[in-house]
């Protein structure tokens, strides 16, 4: 049996029709958008602005944002023409599968599990972080014992508990309150644009893209990226250079449109609506980002600004401080957003390899009455919340990053390959400018990878060691495509 067999689109779609694995077609446009810019928006505008611009780009760092921009929306035209033209759940992995081969959807569902459940994980703790501050702010507290600093992180078990059966009870249910808390953090975002606007100085845009200042050298640490590791190459600060580098560092504040295409199974119209979906929330983001750089680099010179919590500094600078309050209880519904929508697009993935029996098909069967994977959402929570809780998984932030770019690439790479090998498919959406666009967004994605650090690379390879060695004892010989090669007969769970 070939490591690289595929499953064809047809068995993909067929498969969505199975009663013990059929998800409930409930989304529309505005749920996808929301969902979108429920996981795109989170901490980084609240704190990554100011630090790429205090230490990268100055003001320019609407530019950077503006870059990054474009780099994920090379990557957003690639999974927009997938999820339209096979919206089944999976999102990258089940475009690898029939397009790459059974080998790279494992190792991209693989890369994908560690994106999403690291993440919610991650920012699990920096709630918890936001929602001890705005306790505090509002005259109660937490116990410290039991806090984020602590042991036991029991603010970010209990976010993640009450998110999962949120998860289970459904998705429309879990989209419902996702969009209060949307909408909750797009009116302390709009706010903060709209007040911060009337303390702006042209003095601090000016100059608007600063003095390039070369950056210190020294020996190759496990943080070096890889990328001067291997060139000897160092970036400068500010500059163009700082510019691009500045990008380099805000493109992980828009990681998360690619969840939208988890959810592809559960869309009403996904030809239509996918595409809306994963591009409209990509351009909202990116316009709220770009305002919000102005506004902080506008009210504070680039070279004072607080990197730990810029936005809250900036309106205490201009003699605002009680809407540091508001701004804390916008981080804490953002971040709640972005945790509910990494674990439900977990769910999503696994859910797709148990029915493809890579994992235990099982785990995968959904809830006659909700319509959810209710076994996975349950099992892959309560591991977030132990992981959230009890171990110091922030310094790991970039694990996320590097499996996303990961699943960026691959994504990218297979959209010639698909258009070559199945011309006659319908697609309800075709990214431009093939196959230059698809080859440019891989491109981008690795140059960004080679920039994450030393460690990172060594961590990523320890993930991927450990997946090929659950592949090979256990999803190889499982797999429902290659029992059905060997025997000719259609497999059920």
């Amino acid at each position: 049996m070939s490591l690289l067999r595929t499953k064809t689109i047809e068995q993909s779609i067929a498969d969505t029709d199975e009663p013990e694995y059929q998800l409930k077609k409930r989304l529309t446009a505005l749920d996808l958008t929301v969902f979108g810019i429920g996981v795109i928006i989170g901490a980084g505008i609240f704190t990554l602005t100011g630090r790429a611009a205090q230490a990268y780009a100055g003001p320019s760092i609407a530019l950077s944002f503006v870059l990054a921009a474009i780099c994920c929306g090379l990557a957003a035209l690639c999974y927009a023409e997938f999820s339209s033209t096979v919206p089944v759940s999976g999102s990258a992995y089940t475009f690898s599968y029939f397009s790459l081969g059974e080998i790279f959807a494992w190792i991209i569902g693989w890369d994908l599990l560690l994106e999403l459940m690291l993440g919610a994980s991650v920012v699990a703790q920096g709630w918890s972080s936001y929602a001890a501050l705005f306790l505090e702010q509002i005259g109660l507290s937490w116990p410290e014992s039991i806090g984020p600093d602590s042991s036991v992180n029991v603010l970010a078990m209990l976010l993640v508990l009450v998110l999962t059966v949120l998860a289970t009870i459904g998705i429309k249910e879990s989209l419902r309150v996702n969009l209060v808390l949307v909408a909750v953090k797009l009116f302390v975002v709009l706010f903060v644009i709209v007040a911060g606007l009337f303390y702006v100085k042209g003095s601090n845009l000016t100059p608007f893209i600063p003095p390039s200042v070369p950056a210190e050298g020294g020996e190759v640490t496990a943080t070096t990226p890889l990328f001067q590791a291997l060139f000897g190459f160092v970036p400068s600060s500010f500059g163009v250079m700082g510019l691009i580098s500045g990008a380099s560092l805000v493109f992980f504040a828009f990681i998360g449109f690619d969840v939208v295409a988890t959810t592809a199974e559960e869309a009403r119209n996904p030809q239509r609506d996918l595409p809306r979906g994963i591009i409209g929330s990509l351009a909202i983001c990116t316009v709220l980002y770009v305002l919000v750089c102005i506004v902080i680099t506008g009210m504070v010179n680039y070279k004072d600004i607080n990197s730990e919590a810029a936005l809250a500094e900036a309106f205490r600078s201009v003699g605002r401080p009680g809407f540091a309050t508001l701004i804390s209880a916008g981080a804490v519904a953002g971040l709640t957003t972005v945790v509910l929508t990494l674990m439900i697009g977990a769910a999503r993935v696994v859910f797709a390899m148990s029915r493809d029996h890579l994992v235990p098909a099982r785990i995968g069967k959904t809830h006659p009455k909700f319509g959810t994977p209710y076994r996975l959402t349950l099992g892959i929570g309560v591991l977030v919340a132990l992981v959230a809780g009890l171990t110091p998984i922030g310094k790991l932030e970039e694990m996320v990053n590097i499996g996303t770019l990961a699943a960026f690439t691959m994504v990218a790479i297979a959209v010639p390959l698909l258009r070559r090998r199945r011309p006659d498919i319908q697609r309800a959406f075709r990214v431009p400018g093939n196959p230059v666009v698809p080859i440019l967004a891989a491109l981008i994605s690795i140059y960004l990878m080679l920039n994450l650090s030393l460690e990172t690379w060594l961590r990523f390879a320890i993930w991927m060691a450990l997946g090929f060695a659950v592949y090979a004892v256990y999803g190889y010989r499982r797999s429902r495509v290659g029992r059905e090669e060997q025997t000719g007969e259609v497999t059920r769970a």
